[in-house]
């Protein structure tokens, strides 16, 4: 990930008069941008649309990220089959914090909440930013570095499973940046599978998207060892943030182009690899993309409060920028595209920014995926 990514570290307020509210606390690019912000007075009365008859797809995936700070009560947990709390963080010694007792109550309250709808509830470990400051390379690099350390990681993720009742892990390690990373990720992984499974409890792990988003070239600055998602149930790919690509541009969000290469690259390497395409979850972004770098990220759902009519769009001209996201035809693209390649579904970053009701970005893969079936 490129420094800019600090940008998204702080709470960000959106003046102007579009949002009044706070932004996070971002699988990257994977993880991605965390971004939370409230919603806007309307310019546009919301039309009534008929919203849409909502089932879970049995047979296929629909994974949700929420961050630690927000209310679990806004997530519907129905529409989901997995929902992945974000993010507990890892020490360099091998132990886990939490964001304090308000992060810990939201995960229980997830919990609660997720298995009242029969929805599987996850914990991520990692992220971008780290709760001690700065980016969480360093202390997850070192985490699972040594075998003392790792163990000690595993025993700590095992211990949550327990006391919380969770039904797996999720890692986010935000990157492995060479083959000693790789290889370390790769003993993590298959040690953590090792006790997880018996259990039978999942293991999940994000991936940055691998391909250059302007170039359509494979990236070379993240390196995974592909024998590792064997010890894995889903492989969750960040395909958005190629913003950051060749030079800032917020076009390069995550367009269905820049998304066309990475399921091919994907589909490629694990055929190349005789692994299951199932494993494979496309991730969409629910946040837009500001072509002024000094404003800020603002979510899907502020976008509909300020006018439904931006649900046709993949931009809009707000505030004096312009900004770049995926509205409601693209996304069903994205799902369209993943399913027909033998994916397993579809991943959001995150829940918490999803409009509501007839609007929902959740409800549009939903919707598609039931006419793929």
């Amino acid at each position: 990930m490129k420094k800019l990514y600090l940008l998204l570290a702080i709470i960000l307020i959106f003046s102007g008069g579009f949002i009044a509210g706070s932004f996070f606390s971002m699988k990257n690019s994977s993880s991605i941008p965390k971004t939370i912000s409230l919603n806007p007075p309307s310019s546009k009365e919301l039309e009534q649309k008929a919203a849409p008859k909502l089932e879970q797809i049995a047979s296929k995936l629909l994974i949700g990220y929420v961050q630690d700070f927000r209310d679990p009560s806004v997530v519907n947990y129905s529409q989901l089959t997995h929902v992945i709390f974000s993010f507990a963080h890892p020490t360099k010694d091998g132990r886990l914090l939490f964001n304090g007792d308000t992060a810990l109550n939201n995960l229980r309250a997830m919990v609660t909440k997720a298995h009242q709808n029969k929805t599987k509830a996850i914990l991520a470990i990692g992220g971008w930013f780290h709760i001690n400051g700065g980016e969480s390379y360093d202390y997850f690099k070192s985490a699972i570095a040594s075998p003392d350390a790792r163990t000690k990681l595993v025993n700590e993720l095992m211990n949550l499973v327990a006391t919380e009742n969770l039904d797996g892990i999720d890692i986010d390690f935000e990157h492995p940046r060479s083959k000693k990373d790789a290889e370390d990720l790769n003993a993590f992984t298959q040690e953590l599978s090792s006790k997880l499974h018996p259990q039978g409890k999942e293991l999940s792990i994000a991936v940055h998207s691998k391909i250059h988003s302007v170039t359509g070239t494979e990236l070379g600055f993240v390196v995974y060892e592909p024998t590792m998602f064997q010890y894995v149930d889903h492989v969750n790919i960040m395909a958005y943030d190629g913003q950051w690509d060749g030079g800032y541009n917020a076009a390069n969000l995550s367009p269905y182009p820049f998304t066309e290469n990475i399921v091919n690259y994907w589909t490629a390497l694990f055929d190349r690899h005789n692994l299951s395409k199932e494993k494979l979850v496309l991730g969409v972004p629910f946040y837009a993309q500001p072509e002024d770098p000094n404003s800020k990220q603002v979510s899907y759902e502020a976008l509909i409060n300020n006018n439904p009519d931006n649900a046709g769009r993949d931009s809009v001209s707000l505030n004096g920028t312009t900004y770049h996201y995926n509205g409601e035809k693209t996304i069903q693209r994205k799902t369209k595209l993943a399913l027909d390649h033998g994916f397993g579904g579809m991943m959001m970053w995150e829940v918490g920014l999803d409009a509501k009701d007839a609007y929902s970005l959740t409800a549009a893969i939903s919707e598609e995926m039931k006419e793929i079936k």
